[in-house]
């Protein structure tokens, strides 16, 4: 039977402990909720809330320009050259409407009335909760002829809203410092907010946004060492399309583009595809991404596929016998921008990932064929093109569903069976069992000798793995040294694969530190982001970092991982034998000389008792030593891989994986400065 829990005879559950929050103190209890966390992204997000009060103003055709400046001390400001929020007094709360704004949750102009037919922001709550979560906030309007400011301390008025004096511009400038209280590191990212702000005015058309970083202050008479950037695109998504395929191999030169405005519904869409596998789709809903899509997706998806059948039946690129394309056919190469700005927008979820509104899906539907249908007709070249892209995706698509099936069939006939090279762990917990993928059977050796065998496995590759950049599935499965790897996840492979089912949460790439050694690296990476990607976004993935060098003075032994960690420690070799008694006096002589300054260390002096071991492969190295600096989760360096920016990684890869050897040259010359002491 369960153990009766004793009862208090008191109570201790009565009104006292309900605690009612006034306010913005919710804001300030619960910070997660409003703007998802307090690491980076929250911090970002603060600004984020702003700039969309102002772009909300230029998508009511109020605003034409939009100033953001990154101020020292942490601050930001943001300014508009829009309305400006009413300062008049409320009805509701008897206060100026500008206190309200800023100081009470869901007080807007975004709730009804004409204030706003569209509008992004936070819930309606935006400005309001960065006023909360902020240590100081000023807020200056500009309207009616006047300058009207009002600062707060962590969510509260200062002071009365009061005029400043004469003026002829209007609009809103807000300027905020985050508050230290609640974000544990207040550092702005320049190109997480330069690559916010470009997005927004391409979802924008015609609206001039300027960035300014004024952090670093020189001089007795605070003079910047400014960074600016500005832009303005009167060609709207049709002109991301082209900013997202620069570079690329395209199948169309010029973007699909179709905008129209139905039921007070305006959708923008613009398409393009390129000569490649993975499908690049983004959508927005009154400039909000939405991650997940939704219904504007969905009836997008839909037409593109009906349009595209419709038009390969009737131009006979599509023979009667055959089969339809199925959507996965002709999303697959294709760059597009969907994007909806609605009255009412209905959001699945707190983080507005997904848009729920029914009546869009037909809408989109109709504007997507109805544009598409109009430019295949007009542009027969690139009809043919783009539907032979598709039909190419189909004939790959059956050969893709063999060789899937191939690698399923062998997993469920072997059962239990795994890849012969593979070292597996006795653990069955997938949370904490992990794999090491390494390079050659001679370091796979030394991991197996090595390892813990109760939670670690290892798999030896032998040497490179095919570039799967530009590779399909039915290819990539031609491989045993992939179809190892994909059996011995357990996940399965394409979109028959299950992450639930994955037998280890840690999978770890474990190669040399050389050229070779990166070259299979950023092999693997390529293969696990194009395939395999849910892996990384669940952060399973890491890349193990063995040391360069075993420095060693007698019995103590030390192990560097760069450059600079050889230095410190090659420096605290010989300052630990400065300090022996017989050489005292002089090292006291020599630091009252240079005041404490950095000792230089000459070659005689790095060799003189200092034995320095670099290790160009994980081979050299015996399983002893293979654990103490890679294995043993005391003490080895790894870094978990994350995908922060999804454009410019997949721009990098293609760089660096891709069949145009151009743009990969010039990448390499512009970083090859930057590259130190490169073995080759």
């Amino acid at each position: 039977m369960p153990k009766k829990i004793k009862e208090s005879k008191k109570s201790d559950y009565t009104a006292k402990s309900i605690q009612v929050l006034e306010g913005l103190e919710p804001v300030r209890k619960r910070p997660g909720m409003y703007i998802g966390g307090t690491s980076v992204e929250g911090l970002h997000h603060l600004v984020w809330e702003v700039v969309n009060n102002s772009i909300d103003e230029a998508m009511a055709g109020h605003c034409k320009n939009i100033i953001v400046e990154l101020l020292p001390e942490n601050k930001v400001r943001v300014a508009d050259d829009g309305r400006g929020i009413p300062v008049e007094k409320h009805p509701q709360t008897k206060k100026s409407t500008l206190e309200t704004v800023m100081t009470k949750l869901h007080a807007g102009g975004k709730f009804g009335g004409e204030g706003y037919k569209i509008s992004g922001g936070l819930h309606g709550v935006g400005v309001s909760v960065v006023n909360a979560l902020s240590d100081w906030t000023r807020a200056e309007v500009f309207r009616e002829g006047k300058t009207w400011i009002q600062e707060y301390k962590r969510g509260k008025p200062t002071a009365q809203v009061k005029s400043n004096g004469k003026t002829k511009r209007t609009g809103t400038t807000i300027t905020f410092s985050p508050d230290p209280e609640i974000f544990p590191e207040i550092n702005w990212n320049w190109n997480k907010i330069v690559d916010y702000i470009r997005q927004q005015a391409y979802l924008t058309k015609g609206v001039n946004i300027r960035i300014f970083d004024k952090r670093e202050v020189t001089g007795e008479k605070e003079t910047y060492k400014e960074k600016r950037v500005g832009f303005c695109f009167d060609g709207g998504i049709a002109s991301y399309i082209k900013f997202l395929n620069r570079g690329k191999e395209v199948k169309n030169l010029r973007p699909v583009y179709v905008e129209k405005t139905v039921n007070d519904v305006y959708v923008e869409i613009s398409l393009q595809y390129i000569e490649g596998l993975k499908d690049h789709l983004y959508s927005f809903a009154n400039n909000i991404y939405t991650t997940e899509g939704g219904m504007h997706v969905t009836g997008f998806r839909t037409a593109l596929t009906r349009v595209l059948n419709d038009y390969a039946r009737k131009n006979n690129l599509l023979k009667e016998k055959e089969q339809n394309l199925t959507s996965d056919d002709v999303i697959e190469g294709i760059t597009a921008v969907i994007s909806v700005k609605l009255r009412d927008p209905q959001f699945e979820g707190q983080t507005k990932a997904k848009l729920g509104n029914n009546e869009v899906r037909g809408i989109v539907s109709a504007v997507t064929a109805e544009g598409l249908s109009e430019y295949l007709g007009k542009n027969p070249q690139d009809a043919k093109s783009i539907v032979g892209k598709c039909l190419i995706s189909a004939q790959a698509r059956l050969a893709a569903q063999a060789a899937k099936q191939a690698v399923i069939r062998k997993g469920a006939l072997e059962g239990m069976t795994l890849p012969g090279k593979l070292a597996d762990c006795s653990s069955r917990d997938a949370s904490k069992s992990e794999l090491y993928i390494v390079e050659g059977d001679s370091a796979g050796g030394s991991a197996k000798q090595g390892r813990d065998r109760t939670f670690q496995a290892i798999l030896p590759l032998r040497g490179k793995i095919l570039n799967v950049e530009k590779a399909r599935i039915d290819k990539m499965l031609m491989s045993q040294e992939i179809k190892n790897l994909i059996i011995a996840m357990g996940a399965g492979v394409g979109d028959q694969a299950n992450f639930e089912k994955m037998r280890y949460h840690r999978i770890i790439i474990k190669t040399d530190a050389d050229v070779d050694g990166s070259h299979i690296r950023t092999l693997l990476l390529t293969f696990f982001y194009r395939n395999f990607e849910e892996i990384i976004k669940r952060g399973y993935l890491y890349i193990a970092a063995p040391p360069l060098y075993r420095i060693s003075k007698g019995k103590d032994v030390q192990w560097a991982y760069n450059e600079e960690d050889k230095s410190e420690i090659i420096e605290e070799f010989l300052k630990k034998e400065k300090a022996k008694p017989k050489n005292i006096a002089k090292a006291k002589k020599k630091t009252e000389q240079k005041e404490e300054a950095e000792i230089e260390i000459s070659d005689e002096e790095k060799k003189s008792g200092v034995n320095i071991q670099r290790y160009k492969g994980l081979g050299e190295m015996n399983p002893s030593q293979l654990w103490e600096t890679t294995m043993d989760p005391a003490n080895r360096v790894m870094y978990q891989v994350k995908v922060e920016d999804a454009v410019e990684a997949d721009k990098i890869f293609d760089i660096l994986m891709g069949s145009e050897v151009e743009p990969r040259k010039r990448f390499i010359q512009a970083g090859a400065r930057s590259v130190a002491n490169l073995d080759v």
